[in-house]
């Protein structure tokens, strides 16, 4: 396409049980005006032979040596050509109108520079799942994002590209090279450019209703390692600091707290009721208001970490899989 509206960036890596999913499910959108930019990160499968199996002009291939997910989305943002920017991972898909719908949205409000909307869970064979990401709809605040991430995964956001710009910076060691995502970052690379374009760069993020996205849970993948993925959270939180430190100072508590919350859920759901038991501790320690501000959320966690503990990780897994499936 020679002028697209929307530039779909898709990073392909090792991949092949998945790409071909996603690839269809961007080209049977409503919304046909878009290129969707491939990045084949340098993996050993048969991911790419599929992408290449798919005869459409508006997919383009780009290829680079493997620089990870955050490396793989700059160089696709780079060569995109859209006024919006949509991020696929290969993994998950969309439902057929969530291009059209965050189109609309973004062109009826100029102001707004990230639309989001929410995510299904299917597990790895693409059954739906029984839990959901519904994130608060409407316009959020800088607030909203860093303690409940609302845009909640990077499937999720369709950018306008000038707002997305504001947060561009030149790659410390490779100067010829744009980067949006912080390539230090292996976890907590989306929440981490969220932050930075809300504090640092005034962007305004909007929802808008419906699950609109298929985000895939994958068990060996699934916070496979909880501590990395806490560590990474607080780099995220030590950069915030280093150019908004009152906005840090206000809410960092709070967000803290919410992110142990978050990963005491992943815990129970990996069927590590221990340390889920002692991550929610800490939360409500370090910030005892989650329990009134989320009742409901925080009820239930506290709740599976008890019935986990009692019924032990077999038992427990067993009841929660007509839930959760091939992802308990």
């Amino acid at each position: 396409m020679t002028n697209p509206k929307i530039s779909v960036i898709m990073p392909v890596y090792n991949v092949e049980a998945f790409v071909g999913e996603a690839i269809r499910s961007v080209l049977d959108q409503t919304f046909a005006e878009f290129e969707l930019i491939c990045v084949d990160d340098g993996g050993s499968d048969a991911s790419m032979d599929i992408v290449r199996s798919f005869d459409d002009p508006r997919i383009r291939i780009v290829s680079q040596v493997n620089r990870g997910l955050p490396g793989a989305r700059n160089t696709g943002i780079a060569h995109a050509s859209g006024e919006f920017v949509a991020l696929l991972d290969s993994d998950d898909t969309w439902h057929h109108e969530k291009l059209a719908l965050h189109y609309i949205h973004l062109m009826a409000n100029p102001d707004i520079g990230v639309s989001y909307s929410g995510s299904r869970m299917i597990d790895r064979e693409g059954a739906v799942l029984g839990i959901a990401m519904r994130p608060k709809v409407g316009r959020v605040t800088a607030r909203d994002i860093i303690c409940l991430n609302p845009v909640g995964n990077g499937s999720a956001p369709v950018m306008r590209r000038s707002a997305l710009d504001r947060a561009r910076f030149t790659h410390p060691e490779e100067p010829s090279r744009s980067c949006w995502f912080d390539e230090d970052f292996r976890q907590s690379e989306d929440i981490e450019l969220w932050i930075r374009l809300a504090v640092g760069h005034d962007v305004v993020f909007a929802g808008i209703e419906g699950l609109l996205t298929d985000y895939r849970i994958i068990q060996g993948a699934l916070s496979a390692n909880v501590v990395k993925q806490y560590l990474s959270w607080t780099k995220m939180l030590r950069k915030l600091q280093g150019y908004a430190p009152d906005f840090v100072a206000q809410h960092g508590d709070t967000a803290r707290a919410y992110q142990m919350r978050y990963l005491a859920r992943r815990s129970v759901q990996l069927g590590n009721f221990e340390l889920a038991r002692e991550l929610m501790g800490k939360a409500i320690s370090l910030q005892p208001s989650i329990v009134t501000r989320e009742p409901r959320k925080t009820a239930v966690t506290i709740g599976a970490i008890a019935a986990g503990t009692v019924l032990g990780r077999e038992r427990f897994a067993a009841l929660a899989r007509p839930y959760l499936r091939n992802a308990a």
